[in-house]
Parts: structure tokens; sequence; C-alpha cells
């Protein structure tokens, strides 16, 4: 049987599942609801202190990289309704969403920079064309390689800045 630990760190990546899933098939009005929810169980039950400011960091970081590469022309959201103009709610709320996992189910992966890129690299927009085919989203030819980078310095970023928060605190 799991150890609990194994148990919380599964329910956490389930949960994000569920709720990438919920936001891409169930629209913005889905994505408000049950995205708002997974995130104040995870703020609730999960959250490590001060883990909300990277959270919020993370949800305005992704409005501005997504927001920026639809402004540039990267996405066709068609009839979707936008937040601020540059997004539907349901891809935005998906930032904050993978932000939940960062500290708990993919804290692992932070230890090693190259394989953190890597997989950001390849599941970054793996990710963007799986939502793109299950709401008719249009992608440009040129989103999935600026994706492909983005990812990878973005968890680059992340492995940097979860490495530094282990050895500032002391526990290895």
């Amino acid at each position: 049987m799991a150890s609990p630990r194994w148990q919380s760190l599964l329910f956490n990546a389930l949960r994000f599942e569920v709720g990438w899933l919920l936001c891409v098939l169930g629209g913005s009005w889905v994505a408000a609801i049950m995205g708002s929810a997974l995130l104040g169980w995870h703020f609730w039950r999960c959250a490590k202190p001060g883990e909300w400011r990277f959270i919020g960091v993370f949800a305005l970081l992704g409005l501005a990289l997504d927001g920026g590469l639809h402004l540039a022309g990267g996405f066709d959201f068609g009839e979707h309704t936008l937040v601020a103009g540059l997004l539907p709610l349901w891809l935005w709320m998906l930032w904050p969403l993978f932000a939940t996992l960062v500290f708990h189910s993919l804290a692992w992966l932070w230890q090693y920079p190259m394989i953190a890129a890597v997989c950001g690299a390849v599941s970054g927009p793996l990710s963007y064309v799986g939502g793109a085919a299950l709401t008719g989203v249009s992608l440009a030819p040129w989103l999935l390689p600026a994706q492909a980078i983005i990812w990878a310095v973005l968890c680059l970023c992340i492995s940097r800045y979860a490495n530094h928060k282990v050895a500032a605190s002391g526990v290895h």
C-alpha cells in the first residue's frame, strides 16, 4: 500500500489532470467554478507557507506569456470569450492549476534542471496541442516551437527557484 506522502502526491497530480480536462472541455464557466474549487482545496489542504504568492505570480506570468503570444497571432480563439482581451478563462486557469504541482508532485524534477527543461520543452507544447484539438483553437505554425523554448526556460527557472528555496531553508 502506498504511503500517505505518495497518496498526497498522486492526488495532487490527478487533481491537476482533472482540472485540465474540466477547464479544456468545460470552457470558461466550468473553469471559473471548478478551477477555483480545485485551487481552494489546494490552499486549504495542501499549500506550503507562502505558496499562494508563487501561484499568483505564475498565474500573472501565464496571462502575460500566453496573452502576448495571442497578440502576436499565435492563437486564434474564434468565438471564445477572452479575459482582458487576451485569453479565454479556461486557458488562463491552467496556469495556477499547473503551479499547484511545482512544490508537490513535481518537486523531485527540479533537482535535475536539464531533465526539467526537456520535460517542459516536450510536455508544454503537447498540452497546447491537446487543448487546441479539444476546443477548436487554431495554433500558428510557429507557436509550438516558441512554446517549447518558453517552457524549457520556464522549467529551468522553476528548477533554479526551487533549488534556491531548498538551499535557503537548509532542507536537503
